[in-house]
């Protein structure tokens, strides 16, 4: 078995260079990929995902999501603001009352395709 010094150590005996520069012409930017790891953190939060499912749900104001969650409004404040910086949801104003939801359908199906991965049999 060959070492190859290049390949961090890896062992190997025969790379298949074809398939290595198929995956290397699609792999998105080192950009992309860091942002898509952010995304992935701000959904690592169990507290959001809570948020985002209430949204998932229904159109809410931070009282309405605060009373559903019994948490202060404040804390809600705190997490919907990482959720919009992030794109995953957008809000509107009705008189003074701020309601919140998700931000489009990108972001329905990822809360839809996890719920289904994570129920699976």
């Amino acid at each position: 078995m060959a070492t190859n010094e290049g390949n961090m150590g890896c062992d190997f005996l025969h790379v298949h260079e074809h398939i290595v520069e198929e995956v290397n012409q699609k792999m998105p930017s080192e950009g992309v990929l860091f942002d898509l790891s952010e995304l992935f953190k701000v959904f690592g939060d169990s507290t959001r995902i809570r948020i985002l499912y209430c949204l998932f749900v229904s159109e809410m104001c931070v009282c309405d999501i605060a009373s559903l969650l019994s948490m202060t409004q404040s804390a809600i404040s705190h997490q919907l603001s990482v959720l919009k910086k992030c794109k995953l949801i957008k809000s509107r104003r009705d008189g003074k009352t701020v309601f919140y939801s998700l931000a489009d359908s990108h972001v329905r199906a990822i809360l839809d395709q996890g719920v289904d991965h994570v129920t699976e049999a």
